[in-house]
């Protein structure tokens, strides 16, 4: 078994078409993990990684697939090292995806386009990453593509996502002139030669490209002088700078996410790829360099802790196989013959036929086989360590569960999953696919935390929600595929949400008397509307003094509350931006119980909310448009048309990049409407941004519309 010190844990990431999956390919080739390279688009059966149908036919990325390598270095002067790596999608569609990824990976690769630089996506990918404090290279792809600019990359960097990028290479020539690549800290030129690049040689620097890569070492030198004392002192002093010393502080400031180093070539002519797994080992982190916290659920949070003060519950994970087993489900696929289960192991030895519990539900569960994925391939292994991503076979468990071994009782800190903007009903067209259609919906649920499935009491109705058009796509011809049910989807439709707008006092008595024992509930208080920025969607707050009413009524009360959030009454929509403040009551010695609270808060919060001016909600999206810059006017134009806000214009190379925030509610036929109005030369991303308040002109209109068709659907079931 390896050392910890030379184990990484990686994911792929990236704004789509940046190139992850053909990077992906090369890593799995130049580390002899397979002996032919497919192409993503090609006729060869595509990429590796794509091995779903789906992927394959569409030429994306829609589920994350988790692959092992090793690598002694290029130049196989590197101890040999095992590289766990997760390829990500690239839509913001299956950002979740991305999400669990990164929340369980020590050291990650963000993949530029030399020509897009950052995109829409890729803002997004950063967000992740600073979430779960993932350090980072930046490796910028395409450099043979038409337009490849990685300077302007590099500032996009800096502007963009607000890190400190560090090139450690310049190329020798671009786009179809690419020879190689200028190593800075050896100052040697590299070049990949071969059919498939995979014969590396370093030589002297060309003389027409001394000058520059001379000033790109004293540029990168003088950036890394920051973070080393050391460093600063052997340029004052105009002393030789050790490369072994370039590289500890590379990595130092790296792990510390001071900085980032970028790295560059072209996956697809197969050059730079065998230097960015150097980079991999030499800057990314081990597990051992990561500090991982768990909550200890035995121990109760100290009220009076000092503010400021670490929580007492809090404790550190230590990458140690004698120590008791803590590991994370982040994944979890439904097959034919049980679940397979994707766990991160942060803490001790897992090991094949060994039981461990469920911090969640409190069961122990049996680990009956263990597995090494590549792709969808599957290598049988009796145990795994601390720092090491495997699968289980025939587990019950949810995304985000956390197994711990005896003597422990560990909860990791949960996987952050955004709410679905999008719903549409779905029903089978023969009535005997029925069963199939809910055992289909049912795998997708536990898989994807973004997919939800409700179902209208009133209509009857199965609806599915995601995170957009392609996302619901998606699951629709799985469930015709995988499942050989053909479906009726209705239109999509928007998930508004409704907000009060003012506060409203209540003082509000529920009495029901049947003969014997009746029902008596008693509260008073009032409904604020919370904060447009606050993070929760509602907020209960117990002001009871005195006993007014018992300590055992107060929760129902909160789910009295929280219950009547689910319908709106403008049109039924979900309600949020509440406080409810509970400030007194009265009880009944017999009459009142736990159920007579609970209904007594339904049914006031549900009076309430229609005296609280109730607003309606719709979710923005963040658009990135990219049109030739002759198409511009119109595009801009048509975008103020759907009430979209331009929040910024630039140009790269004739090509225009508009960006946008515009209401989904506009947003359904806009692939068809951008290819129409620039002669199929645009391209578009767009994601959720946040909800806003529509319009009232609009929003009395969205009301009538919305109870009109519920008015239909109730007529039809």
């Amino acid at each position: 078994m390896k050392a910890l010190s030379q184990h990484r844990n990686i994911g792929i990431s990236a704004h789509i078409d940046s190139g992850k999956t053909t990077l992906t390919e090369r890593i799995l080739y130049y580390t002899g993990r397979i002996h032919r390279m497919h192409e993503v688009k090609g006729g060869d059966g595509g990429a590796t990684m794509d091995f779903m149908d789906l992927e394959r036919e569409k030429g994306i990325t829609i589920t994350s697939a988790a692959t092992h390598v090793e690598w002694d270095g290029a130049d196989h002067n590197l101890p040999l090292h095992s590289i766990n790596v997760i390829d990500t999608p690239g839509h913001v569609d299956f950002t979740v995806e991305v999400e669990r990824s990164l929340r369980v990976l020590d050291g990650a690769v963000l993949v530029l386009c030399s020509v897009g630089g950052v995109q829409s996506q890729s803002l997004t990918v950063d967000r992740q990453m600073k979430r779960y404090r993932v350090p980072r290279i930046a490796f910028i792809n395409k450099m043979d593509r038409t337009g490849a600019n990685e300077k302007n990359v590099i500032k996009q960097i800096r502007e963009k996502l607000g890190v400190i990028p560090v090139p450690l290479q310049i190329p020798m020539g671009r786009e179809s002139q690419m020879e190689g690549i200028i190593d800075l800290l050896t100052l040697k030129a590299v070049y990949f030669r071969g059919d498939q690049g995979e014969d590396i040689t370093r030589e002297e620097i060309p003389a027409k490209y001394a000058d520059d890569a001379q000033a790109a070492r004293a540029e990168m030198l003088e950036a890394l002088s920051l973070y080393s004392d050391e460093l600063m002192e052997a340029l004052l002093e105009e002393r030789d700078v050790p490369v072994d010393m370039v590289r500890t502080i590379i990595r130092e400031a790296t792990l510390s996410q001071e900085i980032t180093p970028v790295m560059l070539g072209t996956a697809f002519k197969n050059k730079g790829v065998q230097e960015l797994l150097d980079g991999v080992i030499h800057y990314l982190p081990s597990p051992l360099d990561r500090e991982i916290s768990a909550t200890d659920l035995r121990v109760k949070p100290d009220p009076n802790a000092a503010e400021g003060a670490p929580p007492n519950n809090i404790v550190k994970l230590a990458p140690d196989n004698t120590k008791p087993v803590v590991a994370m489900a982040f994944k979890t696929v439904i097959e034919t013959f049980g679940q397979l289960t994707y766990v991160r192991i942060y803490q001790g030895q897992v090991k094949k036929g060994e039981s461990y519990v469920n911090t969640r539900t409190g069961k122990k569960v049996r680990f009956g086989r263990l597995v090494r994925m590549h792709a969808d391939q599957r290598e049988d292994v009796d145990d795994a360590g601390a720092g090491d991503i495997i699968a289980v076979v025939g587990v019950e468990c949810a995304t985000g569960d956390t197994f711990c071994g005896d003597g422990v009782e560990y909860g990791l800190e949960k996987i952050y999953a955004a709410e679905p903007v999008l719903r549409l009903s779905i029903e089978p067209i023969k009535r005997d696919g029925a069963d199939k259609l809910a055992k289909a919906l049912e795998r997708f649920r536990r898989e994807d935390p973004t997919f939800h499935v409700s179902s209208d009491a009133e209509t009857g109705q199965t609806i599915i929600a995601g995170m957009g058009q392609l996302h619901l796509e998606i699951y629709v011809e799985r469930i015709r595929r995988e499942y050989k049910v053909e479906c009726m989807v209705g239109e999509p439709r928007v998930a508004y949400r409704e907000c009060p707008t003012r506060t409203v006092e209540f003082n509000y008595k529920h009495k029901k008397q049947t003969g014997g024992s009746g029902q008596y509930a008693h509260v008073v208080g009032k409904i604020v509307p919370l904060p447009e920025e606050s993070e929760q969607t509602s907020e209960f707050v117990n002001e009871v003094s005195q006993g007014r009413i018992p300590k055992e009524y107060i929760k129902p009360v909160d789910e009295g509350f929280k219950r009547a959030l689910d319908k709106g009454p403008l049109c039924e929509c979900e309600v949020v931006g509440v406080q409810a403040v509970l400030q007194d009551g009265s009880y009944h010695d017999v009459d009142s119980s736990e159920m007579a609270f609970n209904i007594c808060a339904f049914n006031c919060m549900r009076e309430q909310l229609t005296k609280a001016k109730m607003a309606l909600q719709e979710p923005i999206m963040k658009l990135e448009v990219e049109v030739p810059e002759e198409f511009q006017g119109p595009v801009t134009g048509h975008l103020s048309g759907k009430r979209g806000v331009i929040t910024g214009t630039e140009s790269r190379m004739g090509i225009a990049v508009i960006n946008a925030e515009v209401p989904l509610a506009n947003m359904f036929d806009y692939a068809n409407e951008i290819r129409s109005m620039t002669q199929g030369k645009g391209t578009f991303s767009m994601e959720f941004s946040k909800y806003k308040q529509v319009p009232t002109n609009l929003q009395d209109e969205i009301v009538t519309r919305r109870r009109a068709e519920k008015a239909e659907r109730l007529a039809m079931a």
